[in-house]
């Protein structure tokens, strides 16, 4: 359970938020079908700022419906797929070796673009991030 798993990871001291409230203006970006099944929220880039200045760290993560879903908000453009690449290397990283109960949950990955996507669907770019797990989604629909 996503709670249960934030809550043994040390670096995540403090850091749950009720429903979608860590993802701030950028919650309307998720859409739960029923949002009594949102478990909580993790505001990862604020949070381990202070442990990781110089890395690139991925941005939240939510618990709904006994899943994890890591979520970056970022401009789709191109030239940004490598620091995405990056930023997801960092983030499954941390998770195998600070995050373990978290890394353990059933997850999946999910770039959410800050303002247009400009990556054509049946680009070599889309392709490399879904080789790697990342759906690029506008709004994550969640079931």
């Amino acid at each position: 359970m996503f709670v249960d798993a934030v809550g043994k990871c040390a670096e995540l001291k403090g850091a749950l938020q009720n429903r979608l409230r860590a993802l701030g203006n950028y919650s309307t970006r998720v859409d739960p079908a029923d949002s009594h099944l949102c478990e909580g929220s993790v505001n990862l880039d604020v949070h381990l700022l202070h442990l990781y200045p110089s890395e690139s760290r991925w941005d939240y993560a939510l618990g709904y419906s006994k899943r994890t879903y890591f979520v970056e908000i970022h401009p789709a453009t191109t030239s940004q797929v490598g620091v995405i690449l990056a930023k997801l290397a960092w983030l499954r990283g941390w998770l195998r070796e600070k995050a373990q109960d978290l890394n353990a949950e059933p997850k999946s990955f999910h770039w959410v673009p800050s303002g247009n996507n400009t990556i054509l669907k049946d680009s070599r770019q889309v392709r490399q991030c879904a080789q790697q797990g990342i759906k690029i989604d506008r709004i994550i629909h969640l079931p």
